[in-house]
């Protein structure tokens, strides 16, 4: 049986138009999907040039949250909510899930009923059969399973059978690539006046048509303090993980049965200045992605923190680049060989093509920048980037986007595992 990683090995020797519908086909272009609030863009990306071109918009009930394709294709299933991050109640529009379906030029339209959700949803995933919808909560923190239906809609949620340890501050959920296990990461959070930390954890469920069940809980030593993990993702036999509370990248055993080591394997400093988490307040850690070849692995540092200056919040220096690693395929040990500047703020969601040839970061937010005596403002965009055989990256351009209607929260391909 061919596992996920081989799979996509095949496929990155396709070229590009191989993945899209039949009128991308005809540009060898792929669609690529960016959010601003509510609005939900579609985009013509050309690899080989490097370019994104406007091709429309859908308007989702509230301001999107993520989104993901189901395996063939042919849906895209986004959940969307009006709550600020970090907030408890819902404002007008609530929390929902739509599916979408994806026309032959990657158009979207709305493909049954918008489903409600009780709570923020702050992740989604599809499994890897394409029955079922996992969606993350953050406050609550928790987890439900949605049934997808033979037309592609979405059913209603799995009543679990068993109860869940889901930690605190749940911020993503993966299944695994042998479809037994899902991986729910949960950041804890830092600790503030009055209150301690909260402990970080990966929670890891078995996975069976639907029902989750408590399988492992995972924390360094045990206990989850000074561990803050966000997002993870999947080389052939390891687990790269985003900490975000630390800046940190950490690799973890990924075992056939999809269950991961129990310890960490290695645990590093994600910065180009070490310093600079202690420098400047706001400065975290944002999605990691693993090069489709398994060799590299991308992970973003945010600093969007502000400081005043002449009666205006600027930009406080911290550090907005992209770590590039290389992974050692035998021991999983990562070796930071690259940050380069992200050309913007905030890279909470990025995407790389499925060839491992150009990556794409979208910018949450405009923020002012004071330099000498000026003070300018540096807009929200998708910067783009090739990437060399080495893994490194070299910067190419950036298409500005304007996020006066609300941030950029979400990019991505069709071609997300």
């Amino acid at each position: 049986m061919l596992d996920r990683r081989a799979v996509i090995a095949m496929l990155g020797a396709l070229p590009p138009a191989a993945f899209a519908p039949s009128a991308f086909a005809q540009d060898r272009t792929l669609p690529f999907y960016a959010s601003v609030g509510p609005r939900l863009s579609l985009y013509a990306l050309d690899v080989a040039a490097a370019t994104l071109t406007p091709r429309g918009a859908v308007t989702l009930p509230a301001n999107v949250q993520y989104a993901w394709p189901d395996p063939a294709r042919r849906f895209l299933y986004v959940v969307a909510s009006n709550t600020k991050p970090g907030g408890l109640g819902p404002d007008a529009g609530g929390h929902c899930a739509q599916a979408f379906r994806i026309g032959a030029d990657g158009a979207l339209s709305a493909h049954g009923r918008a489903v409600t959700l009780a709570h923020r949803p702050i992740h989604a995933t599809v499994d890897h059969t394409g029955r079922f919808l996992l969606i993350a909560y953050n406050l609550p923190s928790s987890i439900t399973v949605h049934w997808l239906n033979a037309d592609g809609t979405i059913g209603e949620p799995v009543v679990q059978k068993h109860a869940l340890d889901t930690g605190i501050y749940a911020h993503q959920v993966r299944v695994t690539p042998g479809n037994r296990t899902a991986a729910l990461v949960t950041r804890g959070n830092d600790p503030r006046p009055g209150h301690p930390e909260d402990p970080g954890a990966i929670k890891v469920f078995a996975f069976e048509d639907g029902q989750l069940s408590n399988l492992q809980p995972l924390a360094p030593h045990g206990n989850g303090i000074g561990f803050g993990p966000r997002h993870l993702d999947f080389a052939p036999h390891h687990v790269a993980v985003s900490l975000e509370r630390e800046n940190a990248l950490c690799i973890y055993d990924l075992k056939t049965d999809g269950t991961f080591g129990a310890e960490p394997l290695f645990i590093r400093n994600a910065l180009a200045d070490p310093g600079a988490k202690a420098k400047y307040p706001g400065q975290t850690a944002g999605p990691v992605h693993v090069h489709p070849n398994g060799r590299f692995v991308y992970q973003t540092n945010r600093g969007s923190g502000t400081v005043d200056y002449q009666g205006r919040k600027v930009w406080n220096g911290g550090e907005n680049d992209i770590a590039v690693w290389s992974l050692n395929p035998q021991t999983g040990e990562p070796t930071r060989i690259q940050n380069i500047d992200s050309h913007g703020f905030e890279i909470r969601t990025f995407a790389i093509d499925p060839g491992g040839t150009l990556l794409i970061a979208a910018s949450q937010l405009a923020l002012p920048v004071h330099t000498g005596n000026r003070v300018e403002d540096v807009s929200a965009g998708l910067s783009l980037f090739r990437i060399g055989t080495d893994g490194k990256l070299a910067f190419l351009r950036k298409h500005d986007v304007d996020t006066s209607a609300g941030t950029q929260f979400w990019c991505g391909l069709l071609t997300m595992p």
